[in-house]
């Protein structure tokens, strides 16, 4: 065979070019300049099993390597009439092997030159790119995979960024009383299951802290616990924040943004002061309950969650049904599993044991060393009627170690106990105590709602909260000069 490199003839040895294209470990062979096949490497004949007889002196688009593909004869066709003008030609293509498993080749037909320069040869390879393939196919889907757990993790951080800065104290729940060993047997009953919970009880009883405990010994334990405040999020949002949004779905909606519900899918989402959230809302949530399912705002698409759903209140879910501020089928539906939370005037054998534990909590940070509590302060803490509850314990506690000098605890005059009547849950409305309980906090603090000196901060609330509060109950604030 003679072959031309624009400077002068080569002679090579037909059996010296077999032994060079059978080395090639790419599929290569030779055709003349009408397509018909004259040589071919062991790699191409080997692939689907035949013999070189078979081929040679065929046209190269109808040998038995195409015989699966119209398409792929008419794709050779073109690139060899496309090589016989002199072009270089590439493109990609398949093919199934003898065992029919599919190969995906980067194909390219070279012309060789005689030495008036015209085309005397056509040389086409094919170079196996299915692993390339598969390994590009798989870089893009983690590549896609990626994007969305990133697009994930930073929607999370705009929920979890205060869970985030400190462990949760589920060793927080103490107490040995009848009344707390009945509530700590149902929390442990629930876990074990995917049931819905509703915790009620009065402000500051821990029910946040019981709702934490709950999916920290559950089956979704691993996964994410997501908490909501209801009261918190104003009514034109709260759909927004619980199911999220697409870009453009409203105005400000710059770009797409994952709700709490898909954010804690596999987990457990805590609906705080449920009693609070509007009731044009209450059908969406109804629904995600009953069919796990909800759409973006702005979007169509129906996404599926699988999540735990536990709700809490201190409100009386019952009233606001007669009073058509809340839906009857929601309260059944959150209703599956209800743990009510005692108040803590009602298992106040368990202060001594809150107390101690409230001290170990916070002497660290104070770089205090606690002995003893006097007889007298434990007294004045056992007889108080404790409206704010177990909330408000500790935030005496942390208060009595700021002041104390020595190793007793001092209560100082933060500690103002109330007249013991008190006691009788019965002399006024949880309400009132609620309202009464605020008003003595505004007031101690000049009516500042927020900062670190605030009635917030008092309270051990949200200031968004405290706000809700203010505006539920129709407190009103007052000017200073």
């Amino acid at each position: 065979m003679n072959f031309s490199d624009n400077s002068k003839s080569i002679e090579v040895d037909t059996a010296l070019l077999r032994a060079i294209f059978n080395h090639h470990f790419q599929l290569t062979g030779l055709l003349d300049i009408r397509g018909r096949l004259l040589m071919a490497n062991e790699t191409a004949l080997n692939l689907i099993g035949i013999s070189e007889k078979d081929v040679i002196g065929k046209n190269f688009w109808e040998t038995p390597w195409w015989e699966h593909s119209e398409e792929i004869r008419k794709q050779l066709r073109s690139a060899i009439e496309e090589a016989r003008s002199g072009k270089f030609v590439r493109f990609e293509t398949t093919h199934y092997d003898a065992d029919g498993k599919l190969h995906h080749f980067d194909f390219s037909i070279n012309p060789l030159f005689d030495q008036q320069k015209q085309v005397e040869y056509l040389v086409p390879e094919a170079r196996d790119i299915t692993e390339l393939k598969l390994t590009r196919e798989s870089l893009q889907q983690a590549l896609a995979e990626v994007n969305r757990l990133k697009e994930r993790l930073e929607n999370e951080n705009d929920y979890l960024r205060e869970e985030i800065r400190g462990e949760h104290d589920t060793q927080g729940i103490v107490g040995q009383s009848p009344a707390f060993k009945k509530l700590l047997d149902q929390v442990d009953q629930v876990a074990k299951t995917d049931a819905t919970v509703l915790i009620l009880g009065e402000t500051g009883t821990g029910k946040e802290l019981i709702a934490r405990s709950i999916h920290d010994i559950s089956g979704s334990r691993d996964h994410p616990m997501l908490t909501v405040n209801c009261a918190a999020l104003p009514a034109n949002l709260i759909e927004s924040e619980l199911f999220g949004y697409e870009k453009g779905a409203f105005t400000g909606a710059l770009t797409r943004k994952l709700g709490r519900f898909e954010l804690a899918d596999r987990g457990t989402i805590f609906l705080d002061e449920i009693g609070d959230i509007p009731i044009e809302s209450q059908a969406r949530l109804l629904r995600v309950l009953q069919e796990g399912e909800f759409e973006r705002l702005g979007s169509e698409k129906t996404l599926k969650v699988q999540v735990r759903v536990i709700a809490a209140t201190n409100r009386d879910l019952q009233e606001m049904i007669n009073r058509g501020e809340f839906r009857e089928d929601l309260y059944y539906r959150l209703n599956v599993f209800p743990i009510q939370l005692p108040a803590l005037r009602d298992h106040k054998e368990d202060i001594p044991a809150l107390v101690t534990h409230f001290i170990d909590k916070y002497s660290p940070n104070l770089d205090k060393k606690i002995d003893s509590i006097p007889h007298e302060a434990m007294k004045a803490l056992m007889d108080y009627h404790w409206p704010g509850n177990i909330r408000e314990l500790e935030n005496i506690v942390e208060r009595a170690l700021i002041v104390s000098q020595g190793n007793q605890l001092e209560l100082g005059d933060w500690f103002l106990p109330v007249d013991c009547e008190l006691e009788d849950p019965t002399i006024t409305t949880l309400r009132d105590l609620e309202v009464n309980h605020i008003m003595k906090a505004l007031e101690k603090t000049s009516w500042r709602v927020s900062g670190p000196n605030g009635a917030a901060k008092l309270l051990d609330m949200k200031p968004t909260t405290l706000e809700s509060r203010l505006k539920k109950y129709g407190i009103g604030r007052k000017r200073f000069t």
